[in-house]
């Protein structure tokens, strides 16, 4: 699978994250059955802002609820801002309750 194919299904299970839940890049590598690929997942998350359609980017996160993304929004607090905005709270950088709002497509989702 090429590069510009994998990051346009990553953008496509990004739009189906619910407002006010998150995801991680590694539960989009495994629901895209490439599991250990959640870098590429990143890579196409820096890259979402190339992209023609809005892509919430925001939403996800790393596998302990950081966002360890929110350099690429260009404003280091844009990211949290978003997300507190669909009522997520955060502390340091860490998503509080992140159990509760995590929304893993494996488990969302039929196969893709």
């Amino acid at each position: 699978m090429d590069n510009d194919n994998f990051f346009n299904k990553v953008y496509q299970v990004v739009e189906l994250i619910p407002h006010g839940r998150v995801t991680s890049y590694g539960a989009i590598a495994n629901y895209l059955g490439s599991r250990g690929a959640a870098r590429m997942v990143g890579w196409a998350m820096n890259g979402s802002h190339h992209s023609p359609n809005q892509i919430p980017a925001h939403r996800v996160v790393n596998s302990k609820g950081l966002l360890t993304g929110k350099i690429h929004f260009g404003d280091p607090g844009l990211m949290q801002k978003l997300l507190e905005n669909e009522g997520i709270e955060i502390v340091n950088d860490q998503i509080i309750r992140f159990n509760e709002v995590f929304w893993d497509p494996t488990k969302e989702l039929n196969e893709f």
